[in-house]
């Protein structure tokens, strides 16, 4: 077979590189030489597709079997395109302070449970030497997962990772607070009653919300809140099915404390965040059943997706609540 060479236009900075000599492909014999870049004028030859009528730079490879490399083809793309004014320059690199890296770090080991609801955490000398930061960089840190409410300092004590079986984060994520409250009364404990509990599958809109497939298994829960004996929330709360196995309305209805510290305490769900909307709406002939009301009652439409760690959605709950005596309090920082 005859030696036939390979011509491969070169432009600009491309014109101007040193021979590639370890960079060719299998295709190309590893002891060849390319021939030093000469002025060959468009006359001789074809001119290439794409090639202006200016005198170009060509680079020849003689080979035995003559074989387009990848390393060559590179070039012939180079030679070819044509740079965009419009071209925005390479995005830096993200920055993140030292303490919010420690604050991620202490943060997967609560995820992966190394530190459980309601221990207690390495101090923070421990934890500095551990990280190999300074403690002031540990506190910082900390502050600012006490301040997301997801550990706890307890003077004297230390920093516990926070729970909701705790009085003080008992009711966090419930905003209704009785109008006596603001007069000086006292406040009223709230109860609950389990209407249902059942395992079905997943609605469209659940499984949007949740990040499941739909049909996905899913628990479905019903229930009221009731204050003084009286029901004031109507609640429709939907969870992940592979989350929660072997709920039921049966474990709801014994258990003494708020419905997150069972979560986090028997499926190990831990409630970290959530968002909400709210909305004025009419209570139906269902909801005015429910909340002993007279069908179309003026009602306070509260939706929430609730995250744990990651920023995983792990519950949607749909509240009506009844605010003649009630009031949604919301503290912002």
């Amino acid at each position: 077979m005859s030696k036939k060479p390979v011509r491969v236009a070169v432009t600009g900075a491309a014109a101007a590189a040193p021979p590639l000599r370890g960079a060719l492909s299998s295709g190309v014999r590893s002891d060849e030489r390319p021939v030093v870049a000469r002025q060959v004028p468009p006359s001789v030859g074809q001119k290439p597709a794409g090639v202006e009528e200016n005198p170009v730079s060509y680079v020849l490879y003689k080979t035995q079997q003559w074989t387009l490399c990848g390393c060559c083809d590179a070039i012939r793309r180079m030679a070819t395109a044509t740079p965009s004014r419009d071209d925005a320059p390479e995005a830096a690199p993200a920055f993140s302070p030292l303490y919010q890296q420690i604050k991620a770090l202490i943060t997967r080991s609560l995820q992966s449970g190394e530190w459980r609801p309601g221990e207690v955490i390495p101090s923070e000398m421990d934890l500095a030497a551990r990280y190999k930061v300074s403690q002031g960089t540990v506190r910082k840190a900390i502050d600012e997962l006490a301040t997301e409410n997801r550990l706890v300092r307890r003077q004297g004590k230390g920093t516990f990772v926070s729970t909701h079986s705790e009085q003080l984060t008992q009711y966090r994520f419930l905003r209704l607070v009785p109008d006596a409250l603001e007069t000086g009364g006292e406040e009223a404990r709230v109860s609950r009653r389990v209407l249902d509990c059942r395992r079905v599958r997943a609605p469209a809109d659940v499984a949007r919300a949740l990040e499941m497939k739909p049909g996905d298994s899913a628990v479905q829960i019903r229930r009221t809140l009731l204050s003084q004996g009286r029901p004031v929330v109507l609640d429709e709360i939907w969870l992940p099915g592979n989350l929660f196995k072997g709920l039921t309305a049966e474990r709801l209805s014994q258990y003494r404390g708020a419905m997150y510290a069972l979560f986090e305490t028997e499926f190990g769900v831990h409630m970290i965040r959530a968002s909400e909307k709210l909305r004025a709406v009419a209570a139906d002939a269902s909801a005015a059943q429910w909340l002993e009301l007279p069908e179309g009652s003026p009602l306070l439409s509260v939706e929430r997706l609730s995250y744990s760690y990651g920023d995983k959605p792990v519950e949607l709950r749909r509240g009506l609540y009844h605010t003649a005596a009630h009031h949604y309090r919301n503290e912002l920082n």
